[in-house]
C-alpha cells in the first residue's frame, strides 16, 4: 500500500480488499488479524482497527470476545447470546442430569470456537448461578442443577 495520503481513506481501501476476500471465499469464517492486515498492507494498528470497524458497520463482521473477528453472511443465524447462557444450554442440549459430568473447558472451547480463558469466565458464572460445581485441576465439573430450577440439589 502506498504511503501517500488517500483521499478515500486507506482503511476503506483495505476494507474493500477484505470484503472481496470474503465474497470470493465462501468458507472464510474469520477476518485476518490486525497484525496480518498491518503486515500485508503496511499500515498502523489504528488503520487495521478502522478496517474492522468499517466492516462491522456494514454488517459483514462482528467481534468475538477472546477471538478474532467473525465473518457475518447474509441470512446466517448466529447465536449472539452471552457465552454463559449458551453453556447453560449444554446441560439441556446434551441431556445432562444432576450429577453428570460437565464438558471440560477445552472441549467447550473447541465446541464454541472461543478461547479457554473466555470459557473459564463463563463457567465461573454458571458456578455462581449454582448450575455446575467448582472446577479444579484433575477434578471434572459436574451438573448441580438444571437450568430454570429454583434450588440447587445436593
Amino acid at each position: 500500500m502506498s504511503q501517500q495520503a488517500s483521499p478515500r481513506g486507506t482503511f476503506l481501501k483495505i476494507a474493500d480488499v477484505v470484503r472481496a476476500q470474503i465474497e470470493d471465499n465462501k468458507d472464510m469464517t474469520e477476518l485476518p488479524s490486525a497484525a496480518e492486515l498491518m503486515r500485508d498492507h503496511g499500515v498502523s494498528r489504528g488503520v487495521a482497527l478502522r478496517v474492522f470497524g468499517a466492516l462491522q458497520k456494514e454488517g459483514i463482521a462482528e467481534p468475538v470476545p477472546g477471538g478474532r473477528w467473525r465473518v457475518v453472511r447474509r441470512g446466517e443465524s448466529i447465536d449472539r447470546r452471552p457465552l454463559a447462557e449458551r453453556l447453560a444450554d449444554v446441560i439441556t442440549d446434551d441431556e445432562l442430569s444432576v450429577g453428570a459430568a460437565f464438558p471440560s473447558a477445552s472441549a467447550l472451547s473447541a465446541r464454541f470456537n472461543v478461547s479457554r480463558p473466555t470459557v473459564s469466565k463463563a463457567l465461573d458464572k454458571l458456578q455462581a448461578a449454582g448450575l455446575v460445581s467448582e472446577g479444579k485441576q484433575g477434578k471434572q465439573r459436574t451438573v448441580l442443577a438444571l437450568p430454570g430450577e429454583e434450588s440447587v440439589k445436593p
